[in-house]
């Protein structure tokens, strides 16, 4: 049997033909000299790769690059990047296998895909939960409906500081971690390597064990509490009632099925209610599939569409994870939140983050790559969709309908950054105008045209032009420009 080389995102039992089957890892120091990647992601695929390393009948090489510790005949699973599959193809002697660690096959994806103008998440989780037969009473649904999304929007309880359900389980660092932490210390001190953000303690599981212990809590004392609020943000609470499985997932440890499997028996057992479930199994079954899989779909000079012809660099306070530098209180927090822990949960990211990114004309390319070093979960099949297609929309809607664009209002609705904020969500023009309410607004007047043949952007584009301050407004966000809110 050949040995199995695994990439630092492989790392799980499913990657493997059969217990015992000898394996390589590759730390390669060239991955870090290539991007300044945030120093708790660096820390955390390094502690998972010799974590893994412990285990019997593994061999793991550190080497300046992958080639040069490829010494014998490999088998290797389909990797999760183009320039890693271009590299695995250029080796000799190393089989390339199909992917693993999804739940939907390519082939199945094409097939669905076919003939389809336009890619809609809806449609491809409908399929997969039949062709999967997850969350299904025979030919129907569970509970007669598709999608529960109605039921999972719910702002924040009203006075509340956070969420009541248990913190998930601490991680205990080791002797292993240690030796991560000097490494890094001593590559920033005599190569030259640079990080972004802030060390800290190692928040994600680095171990199948560790994950495994995360999922068991989260499904019976989080998954509970997760459907209705999985859209709001609390300032207190930056977990909320979410998994945070995704860097365990997506490091390999965890195999999707698995933790989709959890979820459903949860439901089908009694204590977790069908949103729930359904809300949960939608990120996993549906949107993780869905976004790897545009990943291969679309054209490789995908990352670089740009059809709003956004073509402003990000400014260094951004860039720089520069929290102290901004004043509106939720920007200010989600980017410290980046800053502290590598990660922050879907709807600051899209709604925080990538709203403020594409209100100001960002290049799309360079918020995704920015995403992708900046968050423990983020890799490139992960971040080019996720940011360039839906947070962004420089796709122009080939995988979403609408720009993900909103004001202050939707911020102060699902979340509480609001009260304590210097910015008035209400006003767009003055000293108090909110820059998200006042960027919205700045968006859409610039976009007026591409976005009038979209019927989702019919009402906002009705109340753009009832606005009798427009121009103020517009000339207001002219002068702010890359300035730190």
């Amino acid at each position: 049997m050949r040995r199995r080389w695994l990439f630092a995102d492989q790392l799980g039992p499913h990657f493997l033909d059969e217990p015992g089957q000898p394996v390589l890892l590759v730390e390669s120091k060239a991955v870090f000299r290539r991007r300044v990647f945030h120093r708790q992601k660096a820390h955390l695929v390094l502690s998972a790769l010799r974590h893994r390393a412990r285990e019997g009948n593994v061999r793991l090489v550190r080497a300046e690059t992958y080639a040069q510790a490829i010494s014998e005949p490999l088998s290797v699973c389909h990797p999760t990047s183009r320039a890693a599959r271009g590299l695995v193809r250029r080796l000799p002697d190393v089989r390339m296998l199909p992917p693993r660690g999804f739940v939907t096959s390519p082939e199945d994806f094409a097939g669905w895909a076919h003939g389809r103008d336009h890619l809609r998440l809806e449609d491809f989780y409908r399929y997969a939960r039949v062709r999967h037969d997850v969350l299904m009473d025979g030919a129907e649904p569970a509970g007669g409906r598709w999608n529960l999304d109605a039921d999972n929007r719910e702002p924040p309880p009203r006075g509340a500081g956070a969420l009541d359900v248990p913190a998930p389980p601490e991680i205990a660092e080791d002797e292993i971690d240690e030796r991560v932490r000097a490494d890094l210390d001593r590559w920033e001190r005599e190569d030259g390597i640079t990080f972004a953000g802030r060390d800290g303690p190692r928040l994600f599981p680095a171990t199948r064990e560790e994950a495994l212990a995360r999922l068991r809590h989260f499904v019976a004392h989080r998954l509970p509490a997760f459907g209705p609020y999985e859209d709001a943000m609390l300032a207190g609470d930056p977990r909320m009632a979410h998994s945070m499985l995704s860097p365990a997932i997506n490091l390999g440890l965890l195999d999707p099925l698995e933790v989709i499997e959890s979820a459903e028996r949860a439901y089908r057992t009694g204590p977790v209610p069908l949103a729930c479930a359904e809300g949960f199994v939608r990120q996993i079954l549906g949107w993780r599939d869905f976004i790897w899989h545009l990943y291969w779909h679309f054209e490789p000079e995908y990352r670089a569409v740009n059809e709003l012809h956004a073509r402003r660099e990000l400014p260094r306070w951004f860039a720089e994870l520069d929290a102290g530098a901004v004043r509106a209180r939720c920007l200010s927090d989600v980017l410290a939140g980046v800053r502290d822990r590598g990660w922050v949960h879907h709807i600051p990211r899209l709604m925080v983050l990538g709203n403020y990114a594409m209100q100001r004309g960002w290049r799309p390319g360079a918020v995704a790559d920015w995403f992708h070093r900046s968050f423990v979960d983020g890799y490139e099949w992960v971040m080019t969709a996720n940011v360039v297609g839906m947070s962004q929309y420089a796709d122009a809607g080939r995988m979403s309908t609408k720009p993900y664009a909103a004001g202050g209002a939707y911020i102060n609705r699902m979340s509480d950054y609001c009260g304590g904020c210097r910015y008035d969500p209400r006003s767009r023009t003055g000293a108090n105008a909110c820059p998200y309410t006042a960027g919205y607004w700045s968006f859409l007047a610039r976009h007026e045209q591409s976005f009038g043949d979209n019927h989702r952007m019919r009402r906002p584009l009705q109340g753009l032009r009832r606005l009798n301050d427009l121009d103020a407004v517009i000339e207001q966000e002219k002068a702010r420009g890359s300035k730190a809110p």
